[in-house]
């Protein structure tokens, strides 16, 4: 429950505590902890999943954001003497530090709120990940799941398969939740890539073509992209301008990058790509 630590979810938190046990187990055992990994679980809240965690690996890390859920979790989990929490903004925080000579295993049930950015902050350090599991808001899950010519197909798709396999793992209903969110919630797994199957050749490049493409995600390619290639270089590549952004593959907008840091580099590394 939200108060049954004297603790009220916030809202500018984002928070919605989860108490089912079923969901909980169901989401341990996707996640399989075990003993040596080094896990680390963003908004922990009142300790739901980090209970279940730490019985199999005691030296699980958090990172909270609510000050008031500090001295919840220290005393809740008081006989583990190696859990530590890290009080500070996932959102800012650098979690490749704690990365040692294995790789991190992060998890959470994200405040939907910021869950978008907070993936983009994470998809940065996924040199550093072996896995990352999510509770979110399904429609989230679908965008980082989506394939060409679906409507939930964009930017934050496109990135998250560029750097991990996306894995739906299974829904969650409001009811698993106190207070319970007015929207469905899903569990998603991303696995960084071993190797990156359509490396870009400027990676900053590839995030400024493919975040132009989708502000203007209802023009043509020759619109949307027209300041920053032309027509005749879409037509080299074999793609067709008249098509949208949302029919373009992962693939295709690396093609475009590429061809646009072929060119910059082509002239002495000045040309400047548009980040708007």
């Amino acid at each position: 429950m939200s108060n049954q630590h004297g603790h009220k979810a916030r809202k500018r938190f984002g928070q919605n505590f989860l108490h089912d046990p079923g969901v909980i187990e169901k989401i341990v055992r996707s996640i399989n902890p075990k003993p040596e990994d080094v896990i680390v679980e963003i908004g922990p809240g009142l300790g739901a999943i980090t209970e279940e965690i730490l019985a199999i690996n005691p030296r699980l890390q958090v990172v909270e954001l609510d000050r008031d859920l500090i001295p919840v979790l220290r005393t809740k989990f008081f006989n583990y003497p190696d859990f530590k929490i890290h009080e500070a903004d996932a959102l800012s925080f650098d979690f490749s530090q704690l990365a040692t000579d294995r790789p991190l295993r992060i998890v959470g049930n994200l405040p939907y709120n910021i869950s978008t950015p907070l993936i983009f902050h994470l998809l940065a350090q996924a040199g550093v990940v072996q896995d990352m599991h999510f509770m979110l808001q399904k429609e989230v899950v679908q965008r980082l799941a989506a394939v060409p010519g679906d409507n939930n197909y964009g930017r934050l798709g496109i990135m998250a398969q560029y750097f991990c396999k996306v894995q739906p793992l299974f829904e969650v209903g409001p009811g698993a939740f106190r207070p319970a969110p007015k929207v469905d919630s899903a569990i998603v797994r991303l696995v960084p890539h071993k190797e990156l199957p359509h490396p870009a050749k400027d990676l900053k490049t590839l995030q400024a073509v493919v975040r132009t493409a989708f502000n203007a995600r209802r023009k043509t390619l020759r619109k949307a992209l027209g300041a920053m290639v032309t027509v005749e270089q879409l037509q080299s590549l074999d793609i067709n301008d008249g098509l949208r952004p949302e029919n373009l593959s992962l693939a295709d907008y690396v093609r475009i990058a590429d061809l646009l840091a072929d060119v910059k580099s082509a002239n002495g590394g000045t040309e400047e790509v548009s980040n708007d």
